[in-house]
């Protein structure tokens, strides 16, 4: 039996979903559903929701590593980053960056458009680092809306927490385009 939710999960919970999301079906949220550019247009100003908690291992820090170039003992090297720092390997920014997309799709899904493209980002900084095991979401509100050819542009504003950090990982503006 799965989910309701299409995690992957039976009901009763336990593992990792395929979204990295350790919390039992029934304890996620179901991303909102936005229909149409003209329901997108009337969200201008209002915040979406936030994404279920999801923790960041060693094993997504070194692939990352691997694809990106970026061994930097910080982030790969658990023993000698002990002693540095942060107490112990940290995500990369970027790492945190990276999962916009797939976070933002746990927050909302835009339906009824024929094309949603990743225009880009405004800003985006990195005030406090996500410590390897720990857990991190994200929310996200719906900022300016923008028309253009065939659609609408989108800035939706991205805040990253880590579980039990005052102040966020990332913060940023990512910016959309949806087509009608």
């Amino acid at each position: 039996m799965r989910s309701p939710c299409g995690n992957g999960l039976p009901p009763g919970g336990g593992g990792v979903s395929p979204t990295g999301s350790t919390q039992p079906w029934y304890e996620q949220r179901m991303a909102r559903t936005v229909n149409g550019l003209d329901e997108v247009r009337a969200l201008a100003g209002q915040d979406l929701g936030e994404s279920p908690w999801r923790t960041i291992t060693q094993e997504q820090v070194n692939r990352f590593a691997d694809v990106t170039d970026d061994h930097q003992f910080i982030h790969v090297d658990p023993d000698r980053a002990k002693d540095g720092p942060f107490g112990r390997t940290i995500a990369h920014g970027f790492l945190t960056l990276s999962l916009s997309v797939s976070m933002l799709d746990e927050v909302v899904r835009f339906e009824g458009i024929s094309m949603l493209i990743n225009y880009g980002l405004n800003k985006v900084r990195f005030p406090a680092p996500v410590p390897v095991g720990e857990q991190l979401r994200v929310k996200a509100a719906l900022g300016e809306v923008e028309e253009v050819k065939g659609g609408v542009q989108v800035v939706v504003e991205l805040t990253y927490e880590v579980q039990g950090q005052e102040r966020p990982a990332c913060v940023a503006e990512l910016v959309l385009r949806l087509l009608g």
